[in-house]
């Protein structure tokens, strides 16, 4: 058994300044990549030893994609990096006065500490939405949402007539890229997959929910796109509920402000994220769960501590609430950080950032997408679609998963399989012990 009381950090003293990153999302990777050629020791933390393309979990829940075809291990991107050393390890707090960052397996101080740590599902106080809803945010959780799908599937291939509508109601709260991008991928595997693969299934049955708070889908697109989206969506017959509240869900029925239920199995959370906050804070750095900033990402009434990304709130004229919570910003701010942290150390003026806003994209279907791009132009269609495939393409880590998932798509463009309609671990709720009772059964041998 491993003895927690005798594990160390073990990271060697050093006479050079030394940058501590917490969280290795695109922020916090591309910082690592941007103070390669710095004379510092850099350290980063994370609670998982890789880095993950979050804009494609939704393909690993629909069985599109492999969690491998998205991720690629901090060891493997950063091997060779002279005075890099990586941590799998949560940092429970932060003393800025002392310059310290607390982790579960010993302290760590700090030069420069950058918090990097991303955000999280937003449950806004719901409790009950938090423990029955599936969550989008990591790797497991698309796992976890896979399982969900086809366990659904499979249940309702022996289950009773009477009973089996719930588990063909999927919905899905949030009508954002991911919202929107999840929709689309299951109403494609309803009409080119699933028929094939459960031929006694009549999948006319099975409902596809996309509900929204607001009043158009895509709300941090413009209005033309997510008139577009909304008109692919309905064409793969996803039922789009606007303006539409999620009030509770129990594990069995979804109920919405003004009394309206659905009954389901599976409730999708994509309805927003909120900071993933670090200890230590003052009250005044932070604001609606993000860590206020100015315009270098120094934390507003700290010295030497930075953050980047989705957790970080600079208020700007432009972007009065901060830089929308997407990979670019913090792809850009991690590399003008690093250019700002060369300047310090040499003694020399800060430049305040500038966010270069390079369009948004969301993907509703084969060959269906919307683009807005840098001008005011918004493209749907084919043309967005390839757009979509490029960038997405583009920005994955690594070769190997560039290849991986170009090839499984142009695979999926010609024959719309699904390579990976596998249930790995069996998604079963803590609370349901006839379920769990049931899958240790089944599968005994």
């Amino acid at each position: 058994m491993l003895q927690y009381d005798k594990l160390s950090l073990n990271i060697p003293d050093t006479t050079k300044p030394r940058v501590v990153i917490i969280g290795g999302g695109f922020g916090g990777m591309n910082l690592v990549k941007s103070l390669r050629d710095m004379d510092m020791q850099v350290v980063l933390f994370d609670k998982q030893n890789y880095n993950g393309f979050w804009p494609l979990l939704y393909q690993v829940a629909t069985a599109g994609l492999e969690p491998d075809a998205i991720s690629e291990p901090f060891r493997k991107m950063f091997d060779g990096y002279d005075d890099f050393h990586f941590r799998m390890v949560r940092v429970n707090k932060i003393d800025p006065a002392s310059k310290t960052v607390t982790t579960l397996i010993g302290d760590l101080t700090y030069d420069y500490l950058v918090i990097a740590s991303g955000s999280k599902s937003n449950f806004f106080g719901n409790k009950e939405i938090e423990k029955y809803a599936f969550p989008l945010k990591t790797v497991p959780e698309a796992l976890d949402v896979r399982s969900q799908f086809l366990q659904c599937f499979e249940q309702a291939s022996i289950t009773d007539p009477e009973d089996r509508q719930s588990l063909l109601n999927f919905v899905i709260a949030g009508a954002g890229p991911t919202g929107v991008e999840m929709a689309g991928s299951l109403a494609e595997m309803r009409k080119n997959v699933l028929p094939s693969d459960y031929p006694g299934l009549d999948f006319t049955q099975m409902n596809i929910y996309l509900v929204e708070g607001l009043g158009k889908v895509l709300p941090p697109m413009s209005d033309e796109a997510g008139k577009k989206a909304q008109s692919y969506l309905e064409s793969l017959g996803v039922n789009i509920r606007l303006n539409t509240l999620v009030e509770s869900y129990d594990g069995t029925t979804v109920t919405f402000k003004g009394g309206e239920q659905i009954k389901t199995q599976t409730l999708v959370w994509s309805a927003g994220v909120t900071g993933a906050l670090i200890d230590g804070l003052p009250e005044a750095s932070v604001e609606r769960g993000r860590i206020l900033v100015d315009p270098i990402n120094q934390v507003q009434g700290l010295k030497d501590v930075f953050a980047i990304g989705d957790i970080a709130l600079m208020k700007l004229e432009k972007y009065p609430k901060g830089h929308p919570g997407v990979a670019q910003p913090a792809i850009q701010q991690a590399q003008h950080l690093a250019k700002n942290i060369r300047r310090m150390r040499k003694n020399e003026k800060t430049e305040p950032f500038e966010y270069f806003d390079k369009g948004s994209l969301a993907i509703v279907g084969r060959m269906k997408a919307v683009a807005d791009l840098p001008g005011n132009m918004t493209l749907g269609g084919f043309f967005a679609w390839m757009a979509w495939l490029f960038v997405h393409i583009w920005y994955l880590v690594g070769f190997r998963s560039k290849l991986i998932v170009f090839s499984n798509w142009m695979y999926r463009l010609f024959t719309y399989e699904r390579g990976t309609r596998i249930i790995i671990r069996p998604y079963v709720r803590k609370d349901d012990k006839a379920g769990q009772e049931f899958v240790v059964k089944n599968q005994m041998s």
